[in-house]
């Protein structure tokens, strides 16, 4: 029988709603999207995509590592932009935290993000 673990982390924001940051299950983590918040302040981090899209991923990097895994061995990621137009900037700084060995990736816009974000990342690693 397969268990499930749930990863909790405080580095990251803490769940906006009756969902889990992160579960561990049959070798792979399986993160909740992370928006670009301050996980101190549960604030939006000030200065557009580009500041949010670098939140969201440290806040995903310190799940990963909460759970024993890391960026280096996620396998998938999505990605919810709430405007497609800034898409140049996220992918800027997606390529700062992944530089090889890519993972898999959807990216789609979306009409609207909680706390009216303007990206939201959730991701698939090995554990």
């Amino acid at each position: 029988m397969s268990q499930k673990t749930i990863i909790t982390s405080e580095k990251a924001p803490k769940a906006l709603g009756p969902y889990s940051v992160a579960v561990q299950a049959g070798g792979f983590i399986f993160c909740s999207g992370q928006l670009g918040l301050n996980p101190a302040t549960n604030e939006l981090a000030p200065g557009g995509i580009e500041s949010q899209t670098r939140q969201a991923l440290t806040n995903l990097k310190n799940v990963l590592e909460a759970a024993g895994s890391s960026l280096d061995k996620v396998v998938k990621t999505t990605v919810f932009l709430q405007d497609m137009a800034e898409f140049a900037q996220m992918n800027y700084i997606y390529g700062e935290f992944f530089t090889a060995g890519f993972p898999a990736r959807s990216t789609v816009q979306v009409a609207a993000l909680p706390k009216n974000g303007a990206v939201e990342i959730e991701a698939v690693a090995l554990a």
